[in-house]
């Protein structure tokens, strides 16, 4: 049995198209795609995005991006990307249809899946906070604790998205997967980032793709070129420390 768990695409359909050319290449067959939201936001294609989610995956839950975009509430992002979600989300919502909308609106918070003896809890963000808690993989064993105190009964593996960190941790008996993300990576590596878990062991991965296109296709949209020039630069370096100058 084998899963491909991906989060935060984030409107980049050319890191999408790219995973899905290179699971076709290897004729890499998975029992099923588990995205754990954040698809749209930041990006330059959130519609095919949208469309490519709901014809391939098997669980798909809501991230922050999503919930503000099919509702029209605030997606709370940190004080750094917070313009920029809310520039490109403007630009967006008008442009996608009311059928996207609302199916983004209506995305579970949290899904469950048993995966032989095991349980697995889909979540984006926390347990706790399924939207909106932000909580890096150096936290705690104690704050980690805490934010998946109320997790699905049974769960001995918690999926997560939000923190665009890839990692694995234990903490006990459970077992915290982030597999980081695929539209725009903040590590200053600009390689989309994805997991699969085959033969009962996560693997965190990175897959090149054309970040230029995808810089292009944003630069294309004709917004202002303080919302373009920022997201094309990280989606290009996969580095955020040009937003931290533009702010100090």
């Amino acid at each position: 049995m084998r899963f491909v768990i991906v989060s935060d695409i984030h409107g980049n359909i050319d890191a999408l198209e790219a995973l899905s050319a290179q699971l076709r290449a290897t004729r890499w067959q998975a029992e099923a795609i588990l995205v754990l939201g954040d698809l749209v936001d930041y990006g330059p294609e959130p519609e095919p995005v949208i469309d490519w989610v709901r014809g391939h995956a098997g669980y798909v839950v809501r991230g922050n991006h999503d919930h503000a975009m099919g509702t029209g509430e605030d997606c709370r992002s940190s004080a750094l990307f917070h313009p920029l979600a809310v520039a490109t989300r403007e630009y967006f919502r008008s442009r996608l249809g009311p059928d996207a909308l609302t199916w983004l609106a209506t995305l579970p918070l949290t899904a469950t899946l048993q995966v032989g003896a095991s349980v697995w809890q889909l979540v984006h963000a926390t347990p706790r906070d399924p939207l909106f808690e932000y909580l890096r993989a150096a936290a705690s064993d104690e704050a980690w604790h805490t934010a998946v105190a109320s997790r699905a009964t049974g769960a001995s593996v918690i999926l997560v998205g939000h923190s665009h960190e890839a990692f694995v941790r234990g903490l006990g008996d459970l077992v915290i997967v982030n597999p980081g993300s695929l539209g725009l990576p903040k590590d200053g590596d600009s390689r989309g980032c994805y997991a699969i878990w085959e033969h009962g062991t996560f693997g965190l991965h990175r897959l090149d793709y054309d970040v230029h296109r995808a810089a292009s296709r944003l630069r294309a949209l004709g917004l202002p070129n303080s919302v373009t020039d920022p997201l094309s630069t990280g989606i290009v370096t996969g580095d955020v420390a040009h937003l931290r100058k533009r702010t100090n």
